[in-house]
């Protein structure tokens, strides 16, 4: 998505209010409570887009907090939020600060634009960074069921199954030790909207110019709706078999 402003200008301006990025944001909280007693630790937000992730646990009072985002756009929202994020590509994310330790890194939704070679130099950077006793929490796209117009706005190459992530972190010597897809009670509801984007897109109605992503806000009705039934979910469906979304969180192998 680096270099498409309008999309960054829909993130910043939703990312607050829309019942997908609070859902979000309330398992990264959730995931960092449970691991750590107090709130006296480094978080890096690795590709932190506008900084909704950031700033939402600021208010939770987390004090030690830094971003980077390979997009220029991104870093500027970012700045008119006065957050401590910096600009940085993934390619290059040996050189941010290789002297810093993180009690917990978060990457969400940035490896369904990366390839099989950057997926695994970030993962490899991030085991790095992270300290032994330290967090990885990362959500993605998941299943190719999923995919539609979103994908295309967004720069998405690829959706995601928990053998995925499995690979791929025991490749960097991490351990998954909570995975969850989620939005299982939407899901019939996004794959009916994906499956007839997709099916625009193979006919050739959808022109790819004119295609944005699915990040809008909707009625506050709707969106508090929405948010209900998926908290909901995760209270009477704390591991989910099968949703738009795949969460993860990884430790460190102890060696």
């Amino acid at each position: 998505m680096i270099g498409n402003r309008i999309e960054y200008e829909k993130m910043y301006a939703v990312e607050r209010e829309l019942w997908w990025y609070k859902v979000l944001h309330g398992k990264v909280l959730k995931s960092i409570r449970q691991h750590f007693s107090h709130q006296n630790i480094s978080i890096l937000d690795a590709s932190c887009g506008t900084g909704g992730l950031l700033s939402f646990l600021k208010e939770y009072n987390y004090p030690n907090l830094a971003g980077l985002d390979g997009s220029e756009d991104a870093v500027s929202f970012c700045q008119e939020r006065q957050l401590d994020v910096t600009l940085c590509r993934f390619e290059s994310i040996g050189s941010f600060r290789p002297e810093n330790r993180y009690d917990v890194i978060v990457c969400n939704d940035v490896f369904y634009c990366l390839d099989e070679q950057d997926m695994a130099l970030a993962m490899n950077y991030f085991r790095t960074y992270l300290k032994p006793n330290g967090l990885l929490i990362t959500n993605n796209n998941a299943f190719n069921a999923f995919y539609g117009t979103h994908d295309v706005a967004v720069g998405g190459k690829r959706r995601f199954v928990l053998n995925d992530l499995k690979k791929l972190a025991k490749a960097a010597d991490f351990q998954i030790v909570y995975a969850t897809y989620w939005s299982f009670l939407l899901s019939p509801l996004i794959l009916a909207v994906r499956q007839w984007q997709a099916f625009k897109l193979r006919l050739g109605w959808e022109k790819t110019e004119n295609i944005v992503s699915d990040v809008a806000l909707p009625s506050p009705f709707v969106n508090k709706t929405l948010f209900n039934l998926v908290k909901m979910e995760e209270t009477i469906l704390p591991k989910s078999p099968f949703g738009s979304s795949l969460f993860t969180i990884m430790h460190p192998c102890q060696s």
